[in-house]
């Protein structure tokens, strides 16, 4: 294919300069998924591989399922960045917006060097934005400026950049999968990447409690506009109800997604004290789902978005109706870019 980013060479060598000396901070966003910690493991062993000082950074902990990833990688909670950390050069990785990685992860990295990224929204906060909402994954643009470079890409490297490409392009099934997704996967499988591994780990190792989650969300589906919609909750004491946690809301949304007929679905966590969790996915990336999120603060791809409200109105959940109708109209409309 010759060069996988040739846009992003001068970029990423003024990105290189800009570190070159330095402790490195790779920061990822809160609730970090397969694309952010694929991200972070696969820059941060880079970068070590290069002579660098290398942490990962998030605000909550690496996820059950994907910790085999960040086997042999150093990961600090917020509250674990040693004090005088202002000399770190932080690297935002998979981050749509500086706010994405947490409040105080972005109270003490005011100013990062780099940022990479795929969401649409993201407006570029760094010094250097290597930014493309065209490909599926972070991990994708990560792997394909490596290989462009001639960077040594270690298997553990290779594992973890996989995994991202993987677990964003929905398994190679997405609307957003190309062919440089599959050629980037192949040479990352010839630099150790065991799809196998990657597989079971992230698919084949579901809890009880996980599977009890899911059947709580099943069954709170409701079809709403003929059917073009459908919209699932999880409500405040679900968590400890079937021992499970936050992360394992992963992949539950696109159980609505999948329904025949279904254009938009939604995932809705609410919680006693006000605070609402939404997660959005379409079937075609007219819909910009985004959008949507925009209108409450939120962000993400034409495809998945999300947003979190601290103190979300009592009529959330028909406002966020409301929110997704208009959309479907303007699209039916013909507005589809608005």
């Amino acid at each position: 294919m010759g060069k996988f980013y040739p846009e992003f060479a001068a970029e990423f060598d003024r990105l290189l300069a800009a570190v070159a000396g330095r402790k490195v901070a790779v920061v990822g966003h809160a609730r970090p998924d397969g694309d952010c910690i694929g991200s972070q493991v696969g820059l941060a062993r880079v970068l070590a591989a290069a002579g660098h000082e290398v942490v990962c950074v998030n605000s909550d902990t690496v996820p059950r399922r994907l910790q085999f990833l960040a086997a042999g990688t150093t990961f600090l909670r917020a509250n674990g960045v040693p004090a005088g950390s202002g000399d770190l050069a932080a690297i935002f990785v998979d981050c749509a917006d500086h706010a994405r990685a947490g409040s105080r992860l972005q109270a003490r990295f005011p100013a990062p060097v780099g940022n990479i990224d795929h969401h649409l929204s993201n407006a570029g906060y760094a010094a250097v934005n290597l930014v493309d909402s065209a490909s599926a994954a972070t991990c994708e643009i990560l792997a394909g400026i490596m290989l462009d470079r001639g960077l040594a890409i270690d298997p553990l490297a290779a594992q973890a950049l996989y995994a991202g490409i993987l677990t964003d392009t929905g398994q190679f099934r997405f609307n957003s999968t190309s062919r440089r997704c599959f050629v980037l996967a192949g040479e990352l499988v010839a630099r150790g990447a065991v799809p196998a591994r990657v597989g079971f780990e992230l698919y084949e190792r579901e809890s009880v409690g996980k599977l009890q989650l899911l059947q709580r969300f099943l069954a709170s589906l409701r079809l709403e506009c003929g059917g073009r919609v459908c919209i699932g909750t999880l409500p405040d004491g679900i968590f400890a109800a079937t021992g499970t946690t936050a992360e394992d809301t992963e992949g539950l949304v696109d159980y609505a997604r999948s329904i025949d007929g279904v254009e938009i679905a939604a995932l809705v966590e609410q919680r006693n004290d006000g605070t609402v969790k939404a997660s959005l996915r379409a079937k075609n990336a007219a819909y910009r789902v985004d959008l949507i999120a925009a209108q409450f603060g939120g962000g993400g791809h034409a495809c998945a978005a999300g947003l979190n409200l601290k103190q979300a109105p009592a009529d959330f959940p028909s406002r966020l109706l409301a929110a997704i109708v208009s959309r479907l109209a303007e699209v039916d409309a013909g507005n589809s870019a608005s």
